[in-house]
């Protein structure tokens, strides 16, 4: 997919129903976020012990203004769409859901709180789960466009100085993103392990 070409987000929402259906989700939870607190409580992250099974994903879908949400959806039609395309809807879906978990837990038990959401941990873990299997296996999964690891992790590096929070105030749940893709180069590690050794 061509990172900067219009028509390939398009492709990229319509013909992958998961990439789709994840949006749509964002989009509502960004919605919840906007017009109803009361709402938007019920949907933080729990402590695991307290038996609310789906509050441990529900952060993902919580999008706090204009700019997180659509930011974290392109980054979604880029990545994700290039791993339903190639590796099927379900392989995304399962992904989604455990470097959701995984990201939302790595944010709450560093920082102790439950405020906190976007889709931005599941982003980073697609992200090394891309990289790494291209690295491993670069004749079986098409390389990410040209300089995004570096960018994103240079992003990464530059939200954890808490400099933004300083400058203008944006809260970012470091952790998260952090805890997504260590998630998502071990979970690509593994497949690209095992796919080589069935090909070679």
């Amino acid at each position: 997919m061509n990172l900067w070409n219009k028509s390939s987000w398009a492709s990229g929402i319509t013909g992958n129903p998961v990439v789709a259906l994840i949006i749509l989700g964002c989009i509502i939870g960004a919605a919840i976020t906007e017009f109803s607190p009361s709402l938007t409580a019920l949907l933080f992250f729990v402590d695991p012990d307290k038996g609310q099974y789906t509050r441990l994903l529900s952060p993902i879908f919580l999008h706090f203004g204009l700019l997180h949400l659509v930011f974290n959806c392109l980054w979604l039609t880029v990545l994700g769409a290039r791993i339903e395309s190639q590796q099927g809807s379900i392989h995304l879906l399962v992904l989604v859901l455990i470097t959701g978990i995984c990201s939302n837990m790595a944010q709450f038990y560093w920082s102790g709180s439950i405020y906190f959401g976007g889709l931005s941990g599941v982003i980073y873990a697609l992200l090394g789960y891309i990289w790494i299997k291209h690295k491993i296996a670069p004749y079986h999964y098409a390389p990410l466009p040209s300089g995004l690891m570096g960018f994103m992790v240079g992003w990464l590096v530059l939200c954890m100085t808490g400099i933004l929070e300083v400058a203008v105030g944006i809260g970012v749940a470091n952790a998260a993103h952090l805890g997504g893709l260590i998630v998502g180069l071990l979970i690509g590690l593994v497949f690209a392990l095992t796919g080589k050794s069935k090909t070679g």
